[in-house]
């Protein structure tokens, strides 16, 4: 890849508006946001299904909390002054995809094509829509379980939460008279809820293809294969789309706003989104939904389990994120405060031990993502945000 260009990575049609807040202003555009959240997950999952019903209620929890948190202010909504923004969003997100998304797209109609094409062999769909379909359920279940266990912890530890947040910028929020037991479940319905529609556009390729038993050996292999080229690309396009989510006031609002309202906690955390913002990526963007089931169950399963870890920037609670992760890995920096850096924001360790487990496996591209940053914004590697991190680390979690 040559030298970047900030013509390309920061190309907005309209002003430039950074955010990372809501305000009371955009409770009108929240609650047309959330109205569309409900669209998408009923038409996804339909309107009887459990998963809808479930998130009805997180909707309903989420409007509540905007009120509580941010108070009410009746303004004439983004969206009606600037319904243009619409397609400007649309318009970035396509010029944002990578030519692998489509060899993605390709293999899944492909299949789909040749299991048409053949309907005398022995390609058992049903039989392959039902496991797929428990494999859904198994990654949508083990990743809930493994998040309400976090819930668990920070109840228990709310007093802790509450501490090592007033010492960073989140004391905007989070005071001694604050309900922290409220902003708790406010971080972990934002993440259920995140979690649901992301990995609604799998639901929706498991459920409308037609996958086939022989075909299954060429499918996993080329998902993988697919997979290793997309993780080459995968930080200048979330680069990008990420830049879009914090400097387009619309996107922020309606994209990528929710993953900045909650506490900074593991509970969170799915694939760097908010809710939209999740069935958009995984639909015009990310192509793992499209590759065979089996592994985009793996990848779903490691890659949501590994975001909710990644996120766990409070110290002391669990799931615990070492230090020695922290001094490579600066998207708590991100979530403290300023709005860089913008990439996956990985620094490959100097150290004289080398590599370790949480490096070995990521391309160079990752390794060294925040060299993107560097370039693009001037970012800092050794920041004040990031010393004051380091010592909360040092505080509670020596």
């Amino acid at each position: 890849m040559g030298k970047p260009d900030p013509a390309t990575f920061h190309k907005l049609y309209g002003a430039k508006k950074p955010r990372a807040v809501y305000y009371k202003k955009d409770f009108l555009d929240y609650l047309f946001m959330i109205l569309l959240t409900i669209v998408v997950v009923g038409a996804c999952y339909g309107r009887g299904h459990v998963i809808t019903k479930i998130g009805l209620v997180l909707c309903a929890f989420m409007i509540t909390m905007f009120a509580i948190r941010h108070g009410i202010e009746i303004k004439v909504p983004l969206i009606l002054r600037k319904p243009q923004q619409i397609l400007h969003t649309l318009a970035y997100k396509i010029q944002n995809l990578r030519p692998i998304y489509f060899v993605a797209l390709g293999l899944l109609l492909l299949e789909n094509i040749l299991v048409t094409l053949t309907p005398n062999l022995p390609h058992h769909v049903a039989l392959m829509r039902k496991i797929d379909i428990d494999l859904f359920y198994i990654e949508l279940i083990s990743i809930t379980v493994f998040r309400t266990v976090i819930l668990a912890d920070h109840l228990c530890k709310r007093e802790l939460v509450r501490e090592v947040l007033m010492q960073t910028p989140w004391r905007r929020v989070v005071k001694e008279q604050t309900n922290i037991t409220l902003e708790i479940m406010h971080a972990y319905c934002t993440g259920l809820l995140t979690h649901i529609i992301t990995i609604a556009p799998w639901y929706l390729v498991i459920v409308y293809s037609r996958f086939s038993v022989i075909f299954l050996p060429v499918t996993i292999l080329m998902s993988i294969v697919i997979h290793l080229k997309w993780s080459k690309v995968f930080n200048t396009w979330f680069y990008r789309d990420h830049w879009l989510g914090h400097n387009s006031e619309f996107e922020f609002i309606f994209l990528h706003g929710p993953h900045h309202d909650a506490i900074p906690s593991g509970m969170i955390a799915v694939a760097e989104n908010g809710f939209l913002e999740g069935f958009m990526r995984f639909t015009i963007g990310a192509p793992i939904a499209f590759y065979s089931p089996f592994i985009a169950f793996l990848l779903y399963t490691i890659e949501v389990a590994a975001d909710m870890r990644g996120h766990q920037y409070i110290p002391g609670l669990f799931p615990r994120l070492p230090k020695k992760v922290m001094e490579t890995f600066q998207h708590s920096t991100h979530h403290y405060g300023p709005l860089e850096p913008y990439s996956i924001a990985h620094r490959k360790s100097m150290s004289a031990e080398g590599d370790d487990s949480f490096e070995r496996w990521l391309p160079d591209e990752v390794r060294n993502s925040i060299e993107l940053d560097e370039e693009l914004t001037g970012f800092k590697w050794d920041n004040p945000t990031y010393r004051r991190t380091l010592t909360l680390w040092d505080k509670y979690q020596a």
